[in-house]
């Protein structure tokens, strides 16, 4: 399922995404299972982005707007442990009132 996102200026957007490894949500968060690291992780990824790039006079380009088009997690790294892929989804703590 595709979702359509008109770009702003100097901001990303994100469509669809296909993903090799699970995404985080406002729910979820990453956890690896051989050391129990929730806060720090190497992540490589692929992203196909469409890009309004503008040229001063000069001949500097600057990126004004950016639209990803898609994104695919390929792995994702512990720096604690260094293994990769032993990561799982768990619920993010309940926040507090």
């Amino acid at each position: 399922m595709q979702t359509v996102c008109k770009p702003h200026a100097n901001r990303t957007t994100r469509t669809d995404e296909t993903m090799g490894v699970p995404r985080p949500t406002a729910e979820t968060r990453w956890r690896c299972t051989l050391c129990g690291n929730l806060t720090r992780f190497d992540v490589t990824r692929t992203t196909r982005a469409v890009e309004y790039v503008h040229l001063d006079l000069a001949g500097e380009p600057k990126v004004e707007e950016r639209e990803v088009v898609s994104e695919t997690i390929e792995s994702v790294r512990c720096r604690w442990c260094n293994t990769v892929d032993q990561i799982e989804l768990v619920d993010r703590p309940a926040a507090h009132a």
